[in-house]
């Protein structure tokens, strides 16, 4: 990144920062030397997996590192030319959130959730900016119209809980340009939320940055996401910078492995190998460089619809419903259903992998969970190889349910925390007849740690001792240990970095063939889903409005809303090399 090619002087400039964390056993190095720029009115992406030190980057410049255990040994961060790192907890106060102002990763918990949307927008304006609790209510009015919240003036009376993920975000993003800037640090803004959501928190906020002449440091795992946005990247890798550069060189010409291998483990929307690359195929664990064998590249080739219809149907969904009632009144009578899942049918192959996409709030979830009866359905029928599930007693049903399993989106509220990972596998070999003794379904937990490239002297430990990467391993190997034939992945990879998501999207692949396992694959990235399965059913209000190939679905959508969720996936390249 040239300092030549954007203003003399950068409106933030961080030099030769160190963090570091004292824990128990150890001095940890959490950003080690780090250097980089942000030039005025430009964009500059900050990426790398969880732990590479991107977040702690953002925080040392708000100011908002815990001190202990957390300390700043070496650095300056200049803002303005006056360094962050000398001033007063008081003046620090002034400059968050006014001068520059932070978007979290999780709305949800950056949102006091007692208090109204309203009120909190306006606290910001009254501290920073003098104004009085009525000129600070019609403004915050004006900005959540802004950033496009439907009916502003209801809506600002409404508590956290009441808004959707994307109107959650929308209002972190009101909150954080309402004192207009001069830096924006997004830290994962848009992780979370679904393509076409994220889509428009991206546009939205490349027209603020326009409107309010901001800089913005824009932190982030998926270069995917960068392309689209980012003037300058900047890439992290176990708290060291191993690349930075402008963002057509980033994907033209990448230099450092790690880079090559991030920008490889996504899957594309075509032409993808049998096998997603990830980083470890580009570099060993010293940081060096590995040549890649030629039938790594492999090209996928799809079945075609001739080839599924040849395998026996191991699952039909005949006329589906899942219907809740909303009551009111005075003796809380029925006024309406939301139809989470309505009329829905379908049938699913032996050894296929049917993709489930749509938008939050679609039915996909409530789909998936209505087929296990893990939530009743109203009316309809699920026949999984002639067994009509919604007519089992419990005996029968228990016994069914070890041969259909369940991956569930987020790994560390499915774990039991007070378990151990030995206890959580060998749990359900007990209550399903697998093992005839403890040491023997031990000795399977065992296996079940290497099939999913994990360590088996490490069964001994607690779900919080793992990354997120390896607690959804373990939620797969717990979902295999029991022999299934059928998994629902729930949204199993949406909160993983894209290089670990890559790994679990492999294994997924692996232990299909292994075990001649077959897939419902739910998820809100299309790009994924289309990696994935052999066919798609496209989900809007309940109802599965497309199903066909995965080929045919990406070059040949039928449907607008499909069309819709297809051109909002990131391209993943700048927009100068397309």
């Amino acid at each position: 990144m040239n300092q030549t090619d954007s203003m003399d002087k950068p409106l933030l400039s961080i030099q030769n920062l160190t963090v570091k964390f004292k824990t128990q056993e150890e001095l940890v190095t959490a950003v080690n030397n780090v250097s980089f720029d942000i030039p005025k009115g430009k964009t500059v992406g900050l990426v790398g997996e969880s732990g590479s030190g991107k977040s702690v980057t953002s925080l040392a410049t708000m100011g908002l590192i815990p001190m202990p255990p957390g300390q700043i040994t070496s650095g300056t961060i200049l803002f303005h030319g006056e360094d962050l790192l000398q001033k007063s907890e008081k003046e620090m106060r002034k400059i968050r959130g006014n001068r520059i102002s932070m978007i979290f990763q999780e709305p949800m918990t950056a949102l006091n959730p007692v208090f109204r949307i309203g009120s909190q927008i306006s606290e910001v304006l009254r501290l920073h900016k003098g104004m009085s609790k009525k000129q600070a209510w019609n403004y915050a009015i004006d900005l959540l119209d802004q950033v496009g919240i439907p009916d502003p003036k209801n809506k600002i009376k409404a508590y956290p809980h009441e808004m959707s993920g994307g109107q959650k975000q929308r209002v972190m993003i009101a909150m954080a340009i309402a004192c207009e800037p001069d830096l924006l640090i997004c830290d994962e803004p848009t992780t979370a939320l679904d393509v076409t959501i994220q889509k428009q928190v991206l546009d939205l906020m490349l027209d603020l940055q326009e409107k309010y002449h901001m800089s913005m440091l824009f932190i982030t795992h998926d270069l995917g996401v960068i392309a689209d946005l980012a003037d300058d990247v900047v890439v992290m890798y176990r708290s060291n910078i191993v690349e930075k550069n402008h963002s057509h060189n980033i994907f033209k010409n990448p230099q450092h492995p790690y880079t090559k291998g991030l920008i490889a483990c996504r899957p594309l929307l075509e032409g993808n190998p049998q096998r997603l690359l990830t980083v470890s195929d580009y570099m060993d664990e010293d940081g060096s460089e590995k040549s890649i064998p030629a039938e790594k590249f492999k090209p996928m080739i799809k079945p075609d619809k001739n080839d599924i219809d040849k395998h026996p149907v191991l699952l039909e969904v005949k006329n589906l419903n899942t219907w809740f009632p909303v009551k009111g009144g005075l003796f809380k009578q029925t006024k309406r259903h939301v139809k989470a899942v309505n009329n829905v049918s379908f049938t699913v192959h032996q050894g296929e992998t049917l993709g489930l996409v749509g938008e939050s709030g679609c039915g996909k979830t409530t789909l998936g969970r209505t087929i296990l009866r893990l939530q009743q359905a109203t009316s309809g029928e699920v026949i999984y190889d002639g067994i009509n599930v919604m007519q089992q007693d419990k005996e029968s049903l228990r016994k069914l349910r070890s041969r259909m399993q369940i991956i569930f989106q987020d790994p560390y509220s499915s774990l039991n925390p007070r378990m151990t990972i030995g206890d959580i596998l060998t749990e359900p070999m007990a209550i399903h007849g697998i093992g005839s003794n403890k040491k023997e379904r031990f000795e399977r937990a065992k296996e079940l740690m290497q099939k999913v490239d994990l360590k088996p002297q490490h069964l001994n430990r607690y779900p919080h001792e793992f990354s997120g990467g390896q607690r959804q391993r373990i939620c797969i190997a717990r979902a295999i240990g029991i022999e299934p034939e059928f998994i629902i992945c729930d949204e199993s990879v949406s909160a993983l970095d894209v290089s670990v998501q890559a790994q679990v999207l492999n294994l997924l692949q692996d232990l299909q063939q292994d075990l001649k396992l077959t897939y419902i694959f739910i998820s809100h990235d299309l790009s994924v889903v289309n990696y994935i399965s052999d066919r798609v059913g496209v989900m809007n209000n309940g109802e599965i409005v497309e199903l066909d190939t995965a080929e045919n679905i990406y070059k040949n959508p039928q449907r607008n809303y499909t069309k819709r969720l297809l051109d909002a996936i990131p391209k993943g390249t700048p927009k100068d090399l397309i």
